[in-house]
């Protein structure tokens, strides 16, 4: 029997660390130094969380230069496109085939919920799945076949991004699947939820580092998989 995976790739889509253009949400209180470098924690975790899951192929679409935070065993090509669905739209024609694209934005990734959203997105009917999170986006998005209609007028970083991203994939036909809700890193208050819930993590461990970690009683918003 063929793995979830055999057939489909993985994709992550992020800009390469850099002071002063990557994480700049989090400065304040985070210097540009800081946020890039949990900007490059967290997308080591990323990239560490795809290459430790099987799969047909492993892309990154990458935003500036590839540093030595990248593994070996990944295509690199570059974004195409004005804004970030026209990115996300070529991420997936540049790829081909079946894929399913994550951001650098969720550290506590692991492979067990890779390895989930292949499967569902390889179970018979399933078009599409899409992993929300709290602030009404999105961390994952996987497609049986790259079509730059799906990402057609959904408005990105903004609270319609999931619901109209969602009715976009129905509308032309896609029965969607859902992946687990995780909180992304957009705040210094998510970082710290992060944080907390994947504790052994090259993230957790930056944010420690920065000064800006959490306080030992703070919840923990999430369990990782």
């Amino acid at each position: 029997m063929t793995a979830p995976g055999g057939r489909t790739a993985l994709i992550v889509i992020a800009k390469a660390p850099v002071p002063g253009r990557s994480k700049t949400r989090l400065c304040p209180p985070c210097t540009p130094a800081q946020a890039a470098a949990l900007a490059e924690a967290a997308l080591r975790d990323t990239l560490a969380a795809v290459a430790a899951t099987p799969c047909a192929r492993r892309v990154l679409a990458l935003e500036g230069e590839p540093g030595p935070w990248l593994p070996p065993g990944f295509d690199v090509i570059a974004q195409r496109g004005t804004g970030l669905a026209e990115r996300l739209a070529a991420a997936f024609e540049d790829t081909g085939g079946p894929a399913l694209l994550v951001a650098m934005d969720t550290p506590q990734l692991t492979p067990a919920l890779l390895e989930a959203g292949l499967a569902q997105l390889a179970a018979p009917g399933v078009g599409a799945v899409l992993g929300a999170t709290p602030d009404a986006g999105y961390w994952a998005i996987g497609l049986r076949r790259p079509d730059r209609a799906l990402f057609a007028g959904v408005p990105m970083s903004s609270r319609l991004t999931l619901s109209t991203q969602r009715e976009r994939l129905q509308v032309l036909g896609l029965r969607v699947a859902e992946m687990p809700l995780l909180t992304d890193v957009d705040t210094v208050a998510a970082a710290r939820l992060v944080a907390r819930s994947a504790p052994d993590s090259r993230f957790a461990a930056a944010l420690r580092a920065s000064g800006h970690a959490a306080d030992e009683d703070e919840p923990v918003a999430e369990a990782a998989a």
